[in-house]
Order: structure tokens, then sequence, then C-alpha cells
């Protein structure tokens, strides 16, 4: 039988590898015992007022951080909040102009490149380029030895869930494996995005958290 807490060290061991590496890359890492933890930081990142953009993220959901922004302290930019195109496309372009853009990592390499791969592509433009502050919120899971590892992690553990979850119909939604799709409105593996560096200083954040987190 395996001791949780042997697996909790472990985790530790090497969030404070992939957080050292973060460093070097111009990226602020923290590290977070468990999700109650991490939101507590995140919300201390965030001052009241504050203008916050989500791209689509299971993590977020699990931290309940969604609530607390809708409780008329912040101005929050929900792009699901519509079913209609129009206005999920203009509330995506105004997320570009936000203080805060949160969302998570599909994978994290031990030497701290974050890698996602993206549907519409509209999460990591603006990760890329737009608010003033990005805030991942990573768990242990998410934690791959290299860039190989993170899009097989990726295509094998985020792509399949979260293709169910959003009613696709792509091969990995039935087998649970890639087929490299090129299906119009259902591929959701469109964009893949490496974040080795950020240009800006104290722009990315990523807190890493010792427990699984999202797909």
């Amino acid at each position: 039988m395996i001791k949780i807490d042997n697996v909790k060290k472990a985790n530790r061991a090497k969030i404070e590898t992939v957080i050292k590496n973060l460093e070097k890359r111009n990226i602020s890492g923290y590290y977070a015992e468990n999700k109650e933890e991490a939101l507590k930081l995140m919300l201390k990142m965030i001052p009241e007022g504050s203008t916050v953009g989500k791209g689509g993220s299971e993590t977020m959901n699990q931290l309940g951080i969604i609530p607390i922004l809708q409780n008329g302290k912040y101005t929050y930019l929900d792009s699901f909040a519509s079913a209609d195109q129009a206005v999920q496309k203009e509330t995506k372009r105004k997320i570009f102009y936000a203080d805060f853009m949160l969302t998570s990592a599909n994978a994290i390499t031990l030497d701290g490149e974050i890698v996602n791969i993206d549907g519409t592509g509209n999460r990591m433009a603006a990760v890329i380029w737009g608010p003033d502050k990005v805030i991942f919120v990573v768990g242990s899971n998410k934690i791959v030895r290299d860039l190989d590892d993170a899009v097989d992690r990726i295509k094998c553990d985020a792509c399949p869930p979260n293709c169910v979850r959003l009613g696709k119909k792509t091969p990995c939604a039935v087998t649970g494996k890639c087929g490299d799709c090129l299906s119009l409105g259902h591929t959701i593996c469109c964009h893949t995005v490496i974040t080795r560096f950020s240009s800006i200083p104290k722009r990315m954040h990523v807190i890493m958290v010792n427990e699984p987190l999202g797909f």
C-alpha cells in the first residue's frame, strides 16, 4: 500500500524543482499544499476592483474562485456566460485588456516549461500577450519530465476528458487515445504553445499545488 505522505513528499520535491526553474525563466513560482491554500494565494494577488478574465479551466472550477469573482467586488469577464457567439467573441477580446488572466496549464516540465494545447486559441493568446498579469494554478498531476512527455500527457490525459466534457465528437472521446483528428467544430488540439520564458518581469505567476487538479 502506497503511503499518501510519501507521495506528497516526493511531489513537493518535484514542485520545488519546478519553482526553481520557473524563476530562471522570469516566471514567479509559489507552493501551495492544497487547493484551499492556492485560492488564498491567488486572492492575495488580485486586488478588489480588478478586471479578471479566465480561460476554460476545470482547475479554476475546483478552486471555487468563480463565485468569488462574481460577488461584485471584481469585474469578471467570462466568455462562457452567454450562449450568444457574438457576445462570447466580444468577451474574449475584452479579456486582452484585463488586469488579470486566470488559467491552468495542461502540463509543466521539471525544467519549468509550461505547455498548453488549445482549441480556438483565445486562452493562450491572452496568456502570451494582453492582460497585465497571468496567474496559472497547476496541480501536481501536471508535472512531467520533458516536452515530449508534456505533449503525450496532454493528448492522453487532458484532451480526452475535455472532449467528453465539451461534448466533442473526436476519436479520443471514444477511445481515450488521440487520433490526430481534423474535424471542424470538434478538434480541440489546434494550437500547441510552449511558454519557456516571460519577457515581461513579474507578469507571469505559477501557483503549484501539491494535489491533483484539473485534467
